[in-house]
């Protein structure tokens, strides 16, 4: 296992983006099998996996601000830029960036050919599966050989 997972789940744990995220050289090794939120948690609070300390330039003002706005302030449809539609669209941009990978690294071991590649493209595009499982489920059941573990491994890229 790589320790993209472990970084990953700690980033999301604690609140922090993936680069900030540093693994101690003696927990490497643990880290590469922790692969579910406990492991991941447990590394953490024995302090094996940390977070370097937050970079913070922010004006007398704008502390003033992000205090008003963790109580509720400044939230209103006046602040608001976008329709609800293009600001929940998040998930659905990930999801189908997900998909995406798994189909190109499909396509990069030669497991699917362009043309059946082309085929599962359109359909992710058009939304047709909900999760990387559900796709990769479909993509078996069309007749494509993907052994246990490299599923496995697909849904984690």
């Amino acid at each position: 296992m790589t320790l993209k997972l472990a970084k990953r789940l700690a980033a999301q744990m604690m609140g922090r983006g993936v680069s900030s995220i540093r693994i101690k050289d003696s927990a490497i090794e643990e880290a590469s099998k922790a692969i579910t939120h406990d492991d991941v948690r447990k590394l953490v609070s024995n302090g094996s996996i940390f977070a370097l300390k937050e970079k913070r330039n922010i004006s007398a003002s704008g502390k003033i601000r992000k205090a008003r706005r963790k109580l509720g302030r400044s939230r209103g449809s006046g602040s608001k830029k976008g329709t609800a539609k293009t600001r929940s669209s998040i998930g659905h941009m990930r999801r189908m960036r997900s998909q995406r990978r798994i189909l190109e690294s499909l396509k990069s071991s030669s497991e699917i050919d362009n043309e059946m590649y082309k085929r599962f493209y359109a359909l992710v595009k058009g939304g047709t599966f909900q999760t990387k499982a559900t796709l990769i489920n479909h993509i078996i059941s069309t007749g494509v050989k993907i052994d246990a573990e490299k599923a496995k491994k697909l849904k984690h890229i």
